[in-house]
């Protein structure tokens, strides 16, 4: 094998692992901005109206389109490039926020 394919394989592998990481882990900041809400919700009375409950709701919508492309991606083997491109914008919505 030449180095060429060896690094190939190894990118390959690396971001196939990634787009299986990825979907776990917006999922765990989804619940994290739903108990964010929650949290806001139940203090706004005391404290006055703010905005940290539409950044929340925001932030999981981007985790949501985050794990949705995610999971399109873990499903698609077929269509290597289309795979590709949907990784990488998983990636850059779950980095991104």
């Amino acid at each position: 094998m030449n180095e060429d394919n060896v690094s190939s394989m190894f990118k390959r592998s690396m971001t196939s692992d990634l787009v299986r990481h990825i979907l776990p882990s917006a999922g765990t900041m989804i619940g994290i901005c739903a108990t964010l809400i929650e949290l806001v919700k139940l203090l706004e009375g005391q404290t006055g109206p703010t905005y940290a409950d539409e950044w929340g709701a925001i932030s999981a919508l981007i985790f949501l389109f985050s794990a949705i492309f995610s999971y399109l991606a873990i499903g698609t083997v077929i269509r290597v490039r289309l795979r590709h491109m949907l990784e990488r914008i998983a990636d850059l919505l779950l980095c991104r926020v």
